[in-house]
């Protein structure tokens, strides 16, 4: 679990290394020593280590020498693989975005089945790195995940007939819902952890004044409110995810309509 102190502009910031060597080592491009001692010690399994590191103990645990403890080596051995701790992030981010080999991960084929299915599996992604939310992913590194999972969406979505730079925006507008749904479920546990209180606790403490205040009738609507409104049993995210694909439905049907009514 992250520790919380990111903030919504992340404590790290992706591409802020030697951009070059890092695409070098994503797409493998670099020179290789062809001489020297065998490397005992592989840039995938620095990289995974790195990885667990994040998941296990947050990102600001993750450090050259953290990370050769993980794999019982000194820190001076990993900057033959890796220049330092900026180019490694990036090579964290585009490990565990690595997009799923399953075409039926991606919906049953159409369009709104894709950004649907794109929408949840990002979800997932955040709740088992929650890291993630603390680097700042403006620009991003295109590494084979990147491009993979980019170059699959848009085979998928193409059908809805936008433009290019609509396309795009689609799987943005997607995006960011979800990394903000994400954040608040993640603040709601950070919330839990840090005060020791549950839900249930929390709420109760604030019953008996807020019953008090209601009473007043100064807030009417909020008075009447069902009793099951702020209950756990709703799914606030798939019911925000549902009515932003709506939305997109409904524009590209009056984008097609207009498009044939040219014609």
């Amino acid at each position: 679990m992250t520790s919380g102190k990111g903030g919504t502009s992340g404590t790290e910031t992706s591409g802020s290394g030697d951009i070059v060597r890092t695409l070098e080592l994503l797409w493998d491009t670099g020179r290789r020593p062809s001489r020297g001692p065998k490397p005992t010690l592989t840039l995938d399994k620095i990289v995974e280590a790195a990885v667990r590191v994040a998941d296990a103990e947050g990102l600001e645990s993750v450090s050259m020498r953290r990370v050769a403890a993980e794999l019982g080596t000194g820190a001076m051995s990993l900057y033959r693989y890796v220049p330092g701790k900026a180019e490694l992030l990036d090579l964290m981010l585009d490990r565990v975005q690595r997009p799923s080999e399953n075409p039926a991960d991606l919906g049953d084929g159409g369009w709104r089945s894709a950004l649907e299915a794109l929408g949840r599996a990002t979800l997932d992604l955040y709740r088992r790195h929650p890291w993630l939310l603390q680097v700042n992913q403006s620009r991003p590194i295109l590494g084979p995940s990147a491009l993979d999972g980019m170059e699959k969406v848009l085979s998928r979505i193409r059908p809805m007939g936008l433009p290019d730079v609509e396309l795009v925006s689609a799987i943005i507008m997607i995006d960011g819902y979800v990394v903000g749904a994400a954040r608040t479920q993640l603040y709601h546990q950070e919330a839990e952890r840090r005060t020791g209180l549950t839900d249930t606790e929390f709420w109760a403490a604030q019953a008996p004044i807020l019953e008090e205040v209601l009473a007043t009738g100064r807030y009417p609507l909020m008075a009447s409110l069902d009793e099951n409104t702020w209950g756990p049993d709703f799914d606030h995210f798939e019911f925000g995810l549902q009515r932003i694909l709506d939305g997109l439905e409904a524009f590209v049907a009056r984008r097609t309509e207009g498009q044939g009514g040219k014609g």
